[in-house]
């Protein structure tokens, strides 16, 4: 069975190039997506990271969708920590009145994880497992998240809420989304609230997750879609969709549950071209995991300069090993085998490298890969779904 491919964008800036730049290429590469088929495009959130641009995912959706005819635009995911539930809803709701019935609300946690973070500063390291193939899909040793304990990076973050707020558990503003989405709301004295633009938008709410926990664990209770993150974490991805489908009840949206799983993928016309693409991959990971902000996406010549040291290795390795390089046919390939292993009912595919046309390429290739059109992407699909 061929499964949709949609895309998710960071909308990354590469070293040398600009943040003016970095939209300009989101909104070009937007446009070909939509003549290629893929079904769906999403944008994520970062903050303060100077090499990706997505810091604004509502503005860069809006753009999107109006430089784009047919695909499904949305969040990949909107970090709720940062916002209210009102300002979401009001702002997604602009967007549906703009585009209607082509926005994706996608919700992930945010504030609720700084804290989870920071309180692993004093808890022991967790056994580090082994890696391990499922039916030939690689499942790497879980990246340990006390690197980040206590770092500036998390500090810094609390810029986005106002002094002195607190936020909210990640249940209770997901109530008080729907419930504003429903026209339902009341406050805790009985007030009730509307939002317009937002009351009766035509959205489509996920929630996305990166382990078995909350976000798996409530879309399947509120028989929500939900979207696992292999690209970002590969040790996790087969707990966070067992933990979604146990926890799956019927609801309106949903009757079965319906899975979307990341994957990071580098596509070229042949394996030796893809390899050499998708060389500075590690050292941007690196920055993100030593420093906790993307750098500018170097360039192979930046890339091959960089003195690795064993520990520098270790840090990157899951990310590494379970990037998705290569020619049309390989790349193909890998994505089946997580598709099986997952039981995805899309894939969701990023992919960053250093020049524009070389990553417009990628999703080119893959596109008539996966379709079968063997046009390297010159054939404009039908609409996935």
């Amino acid at each position: 069975m061929t499964v949709p491919l949609s895309i998710l964008d960071l909308t990354p800036i590469p070293s040398g190039g600009t943040v003016a730049e970095a939209v300009r290429n989101t909104l070009d590469l937007a446009r070909r997506a939509d003549e290629l088929g893929y079904h769906r495009y999403w944008l994520a959130e970062h903050h303060m990271a100077p090499g990706v641009a997505s810091s604004a995912p509502q503005v860069l959706i809006g753009a999107v969708a109006a430089a784009t005819r047919r695909i499904r635009v949305g969040s990949g995911a909107v970090q709720v920590g940062h916002w209210t539930p009102l300002a979401v809803v009001e702002q997604f709701g602009t967007l549906d009145a703009l585009h209607p019935g082509r926005i994706d609300l996608g919700i992930g946690r945010s504030g609720q994880r700084r804290a989870e973070l920071n309180g692993l500063r004093s808890a022991p390291p967790p056994p580090r497992a082994e890696e391990r193939v499922v039916d030939g899909l690689l499942i790497p040793r879980p990246f340990d998240l006390s690197v980040f304990a206590g770092s500036d990076f998390l500090r810094l973050l609390g810029l986005l809420q106002q002094p002195g707020a607190e936020t909210p558990g990640f249940v209770e503003t997901l109530d008080d989304i729907t419930a504003l989405l429903a026209g339902t709301y009341r406050t805790p004295d009985g007030l009730e609230a509307h939002a317009f633009p937002g009351e009766g938008a035509d959205l489509q709410l996920w929630l996305l997750g990166s382990s078995g926990g909350e976000s798996a664990r409530v879309a399947g209770e509120r028989g929500l879609p939900f979207a696992a993150n292999y690209h970002v974490a590969p040790y996790h991805v087969l707990e966070a969709v067992e933990a979604y489908r146990a926890a799956f009840k019927p609801s309106e949206a949903l009757a079965e549950p319906y899975v979307v799983v990341s994957a990071d993928v580098v596509v070229a016309d042949d394996d030796a071209t893809a390899r050499r693409l998708a060389a500075p991959y590690g050292l941007w990971v690196r920055s993100i995991r030593s420093k906790g902000g993307a750098i500018p996406f170097p360039t192979e010549e930046e890339a091959a300069a960089h003195v690795w040291s064993d520990a520098d290795r270790d840090l990157v390795a899951d990310r590494v090993a379970t990037q998705f390089v290569g020619s049309p046919a390989t790349v193909a390939e890998r994505l089946r085998t997580l598709r099986r292993v997952t039981g995805a009912d899309e894939l969701l595919v990023t992919t960053i490298v250093h020049d524009h046309a070389a990553r417009v390429r990628s999703f080119e290739l893959l596109a008539g890969e996966w379709h079968g059109t063997g046009q390297g992407g010159t054939h404009v699909l039908r609409t996935a779904g």
